[in-house]
C-alpha cells in the first residue's frame, strides 16, 4: 500500500487526470496564405472530418468552405492563382488510421463562388468505366487555370501513371507524358518543367528515371535491385542541371547528394551523423531545395548555403522564437509576408504573420491554446544500444518535478516499419505523465529516420529482434533508476498493440499489465486478409512479416496467451479495416480460455482508434483505470 500511496501523492502525480485538454478538438491544423496576402487557406478539423476554410484577412470572416464529407481530410492545400485554390482529399477512418489519399482533388474561389470538384474517381460526369486518381505535381504558376497531375488507375495492382494538366475551374484533362515505371511520382525542375520519375513494380524495388527536357527519352538512373538503395529525388537549383537527390546509405543515415545531370558527377552536401532528412526546406516559390530538417533531440535546420537569403531568414526567425521548431508554410508572391509556424515538444503550436520589411511578427492562431507548455512534460532523447549492438534512439517523458524510479509505460509505436516517434507532443505520453507515469517511446528497428539498414534490421522481425529492442530498452530504464523494476507495463496501439501482448508473451516477468488499443494478435489473419488487395501488397507483407503463414502462429499472441501471466486490457473499432475487431476478440477468447484477467471495450461505430469525443473519453477513462490498478497511478477526474 506504501508504494501506491507513494505514487498517487507525490508532488508530480495529480490526484486525477483532466482529460479535457487532451479531447478537445484543435481549431485548425494548417494555415497557408494567397499569393496577394488578402486570405488565408485553413484546414479545420472536426469531429469526423477535416474542412478547408478560406478567410479574408482584413475582417477575419469565412469566404468559402470545402468539404468531401464524413472520413474526409484535407490532405494538401495549393493556391493556383490569386484567387483559386485547389486541394486534395484523403480517407481516414479512425484517429489512428494514417490518411490515403482518395485522388479526389477539389477547388474554389476565395469568395465561395465555381465550387467543385474537379477530378473524380469516375469522371466528372461518372461516365468512366475505371476508376482513377490524381496527385497534383506542381500548381503552374504560370498558367492561372492548370495545374500539373499525375494519373493512374484504380482497378489494377499496377497501374501505369501518366502525366496530365488539369483545368482548374472546369476539369478538363490533357496527357502530356506517361511515366516509364509504374505507380510513379514526378518532380519537376525550377521552370516547372517534369524531369524526374519514381516508381515501383509489383517486386516494390524502387526505380528513378531522369529526362533532360519534355519530349526526351527516359533514362534509369537508379534501380534499388542493382544498387541495394533507394533515391529520392527533391527537385532542382535555378541552373536546371543540378538536381538534389535524397539517397540510402550502406550504413547510417541517409544523405543528401547534388547529382550533375549532364555528368553524372554527384556530390555529399548534407548528411546527419544520426538521423535521415527529416523535411526539404525550399525557396520562395517550393521548388528549389536549399536544406532540410533533421529530427533528433530536437528539430535542427541545415542549409546547402548558410549565407542564402532563406537561411538568413529562418536563422533571423530561430532567433526570434527560441527553443522552438520553425516552418515557413507560405508566403506573398512579393516575399513580404510571410507565414511561419512555431511548435516544440511543450507547445502544440502557434501561426505567425511575419513581415519581412519590419521585422514583425503577428500572432494570428494559436493550435489548443488551451494547454499551457507550464504545465506539459518535456521529451528527453535518449539512446542505448540493443544486445546485438545496434544503436537505438527514443524519447522519454517524465512527470514534471519527479525524481527516482517512477512507474513506467513502455510505448510502442504503430506501423511498425518506417514510422518512428518524434520531437513533438505527443498526447498519450503527456496524460500518462500527468497521472504520474514516466512514459518511454523507442525507435526499434524497423523505425524510419534512421537510415536504410535500421529500417531493414526490422524485416521479418515481428516477435523478434524488434521485441527483443523493447525488452532492452526496458532494462536500460531500469539500469539508469528511471523505472521502478516492479511498475512497468506496455502499451500500444496498432503494431503497439501487437508489442504490448507479445512483450508480455516473451517476458511475463517484466511486466505487470499490458494495454493493446486497435491491436493486431493474429499474423496469420492479417497477411491473409492484406494479401488480397494487390500481388505488390502481398509481396511486401512477405517481405517485412513473413512469407511462411504457417510459422506466424509462432509469433502471433493469439497462440501465446498460455504465456501471458499479467493482466490485460484490450480496445476496438467495429469499423476498423486497419485492424479488424476480429484480431482482439481472438485475442480476448483466447486469453478467457486460459485464465488470463481481460477487459475489453468495444465501439462498433469506430475504426482504427476512436474520432468520437465520448468514446474517446471513455477509451482514456478505462485505460487510465486499468494502468493505476496494476501501477498505483492517477484516474481520470
Amino acid at each position: 500500500m506504501g508504494i501506491l500511496l507513494g505514487c498517487l501523492f507525490a508532488p508530480w502525480a495529480h490526484a486525477q487526470v483532466d482529460l479535457e485538454p487532451f479531447l478537445k478538438q484543435d481549431v485548425l491544423e494548417t494555415l497557408k496564405i494567397s499569393p496577394t496576402g488578402e486570405y488565408y487557406a485553413l484546414t479545420v478539423p472536426l469531429e469526423d472530418q477535416t474542412i478547408l476554410a478560406v478567410q479574408r484577412r482584413s475582417d477575419r470572416q469565412i469566404t468559402a468552405k470545402i468539404s468531401a464529407g464524413a472520413d474526409s481530410v484535407i490532405d494538401d492545400v495549393w493556391w493556383v492563382s490569386d484567387e483559386r485554390v485547389v486541394v486534395s482529399v484523403a480517407k481516414k477512418y479512425g484517429s489512428r488510421d494514417q490518411p490515403y489519399a482518395t485522388g479526389e482533388l477539389y477547388a474554389t474561389n476565395v469568395d465561395g463562388s465555381v465550387r467543385r470538384q474537379i477530378f473524380a474517381r469516375y469522371g466528372l460526369d461518372g461516365n468512366e468505366v475505371q476508376p482513377r486518381a490524381a496527385e497534383l505535381v506542381d500548381p503552374m504558376p504560370n498558367d492561372p487555370r492548370k495545374v500539373l497531375i499525375s494519373m493512374y488507375a484504380l482497378d489494377t495492382s499496377m497501374p501505369n501513371t501518366r502525366l496530365m494538366s488539369l483545368d482548374a475551374y472546369n476539369g478538363s484533362l490533357d496527357t502530356l507524358a506517361t511515366a516509364p515505371v509504374r505507380r510513379a511520382d514526378f518532380v519537376v525542375d525550377a521552370t516547372g518543367e517534369v524531369r524526374f520519375a519514381l516508381g515501383a513494380g509489383e517486386d516494390n524495388a524502387s526505380k528513378l528515371y531522369h529526362r533532360p527536357s519534355g519530349g526526351t527519352p527516359w533514362a534509369l538512373v537508379n534501380d534499388e535491385n542493382a544498387t541495394r538503395r533507394v533515391e529520392v529525388p527533391l527537385g532542382f537549383a535555378p541552373d536546371g542541371r543540378t538536381a538534389y537527390l535524397q539517397v540510402e546509405q550502406r550504413e547510417g543515415p541517409d544523405a543528401i547528394v547534388a547529382l550533375d545531370t549532364e555528368t553524372g558527377e554527384r556530390t555529399q552536401v548534407l548528411r546527419d551523423a544520426v538521423v535521415d532528412p527529416y523535411r526539404i526546406i525550399r525557396a520562395p516559390g517550393g521548388r528549389t531545395p536549399v536544406g532540410s530538417f533533421f529530427m533528433h533531440d530536437r528539430l535542427r535546420t541545415v542549409f546547402f548555403d548558410e549565407k542564402s537569403e532563406t537561411a538568413r531568414l529562418y536563422r533571423k526567425l530561430e532567433r526570434s522564437f527560441p527553443g522552438h521548431s520553425i516552418l515557413i508554410t507560405s508566403g506573398t508572391r512579393d516575399g513580404k509576408l510571410k507565414i511561419v509556424h512555431i511548435w516544440n515538444d511543450t507547445s502544440p503550436g502557434d501561426f505567425y504573420l511575419f513581415d519581412t520589411q519590419t521585422n514583425a511578427a503577428d500572432l494570428i492562431f494559436s493550435r489548443r491554446k488551451w494547454l499551457d507548455p507550464a504545465t506539459l512534460s518535456p521529451s528527453e532523447s535518449v539512446a542505448l544500444k540493443a544486445r546485438d549492438s545496434l544503436p537505438l534512439h527514443g524519447y522519454l517523458t517524465r512527470p514534471r518535478g519527479s525524481q527516482g524510479p517512477l512507474p513506467l509505460v513502455v510505448m510502442p509505436h504503430g506501423g511498425p516499419i518506417g514510422i518512428f516517434d518524434r520531437w513533438e507532443i505527443d498526447d498519450e505520453a503527456q496524460m500518462l505523465a500527468r497521472a504520474g507515469y514516466a512514459v518511454l517511446r523507442l525507435n526499434f528497428r524497423g523505425s524510419g529516420n534512421y537510415g536504410r539498414a535500421h529500417m531493414q534490421a526490422g524485416a521479418r522481425e515481428w516477435g523478434g529482434a524488434m521485441q527483443d529492442d523493447l525488452t532492452d530498452a526496458t532494462r536500460w530504464a531500469i539500469e539508469q533508476k528511471i523505472a521502478d523494476p516492479q511498475r512497468i507495463c506496455l502499451y500500444g496501439a496498432s503494431y503497439g498493440g501487437y508489442a504490448a501482448l507479445m512483450g508480455v508473451a516473451k517476458e511475463p516477468a517484466m511486466y505487470r499489465c499490458a494495454a493493446g488499443y486497435v491491436g493486431v494478435y493474429d499474423l496469420e489473419l492479417m497477411h491473409r486478409q492484406k494479401s488480397r488487395n494487390a500481388k505488390w501488397v502481398g509481396n511486401y507483407m512477405n517481405d517485412w512479416v513473413g512469407d511462411d503463414r504457417t510459422a506466424l502462429a509462432d509469433i502471433s499472441p493469439t497462440s501465446l496467451a498460455a504465456k501471458i501471466r499479467v493482466p490485460v486490457f484490450l480496445a476496438a473499432g467495429g469499423k476498423d479495416e486497419i485492424a479488424p475487431q476480429a484480431h482482439t476478440e481472438r485475442m480476448e477468447k483466447a486469453l478467457k480460455a486460459v485464465g488470463v484477467p481481460v477487459e475489453t471495450l468495444y465501439v462498433r461505430t469506430e475504426g482504427h482508434g476512436f474520432y468520437a469525443e465520448a468514446n474517446r473519453r471513455t477509451y482514456y477513462t478505462r485505460l487510465l483505470d486499468f494502468l493505476s490498478r496494476h501501477l498505483g497511478g492517477a484516474k481520470a477526474k
